[in-house]
């Protein structure tokens, strides 16, 4: 799986903005600055997050963005979705609607095994989790699996 700027920068953005004091807005430009993300670029991701319901806009002198529902209901998934779309997608659609000749057909149930896969991380891990530093239990123990840390 390749996680975009888009994604990336969603994340951090996110992470900023449920660490500032609860309700408070956080500008833009503070958000940019703190986590060195292009603001113009920081400007479109957070217009993706707004239409998905994870964030919202607060006009006025003292105005910024404040997440739209708590850190504890936000996970990577939802932000993966609201940025890029779907978790796992062949040629732009959903695996479950890819057919293919019979000769290869069983490549249909491993993409569906991969977006399963993708979904026990990324649903399972919420902003919340990581404003505190702390993943749930058994994503952690994934990252100290023999391996996980070598490229391939």
């Amino acid at each position: 799986m390749r996680i975009s700027a888009k994604v990336d920068y969603a994340v951090r953005a996110l992470v900023e903005i449920a660490r500032a004091d609860s309700g408070h807005p956080v500008s833009a430009e503070d958000v940019a600055a703190a986590q060195r993300i292009p603001r113009n670029f920081l400007q479109a991701v957070l217009s993706d997050l707004r239409r998905a319901g994870v964030v919202a806009s607060r006009r006025g002198q003292s105005g910024g963005w404040v997440l739209a529902r708590p850190a504890e209901s936000i996970s990577m998934a939802d932000v993966i979705r609201a940025t890029d779309g779907p978790l796992v997608s062949v040629h732009g659609l959903r695996p479950e609607s890819v057919s293919y000749d019979p000769s290869v057909s069983v490549l249909q149930e491993v993409w569906i095994a991969v977006r399963s896969s993708l979904r026990e991380v990324l649903e399972d891990v919420t902003v919340a989790q990581l404003v505190a530093g702390e993943l749930p239990a058994e994503i952690a123990a994934r990252t100290s699996e023999t391996g996980v840390w070598e490229s391939r």
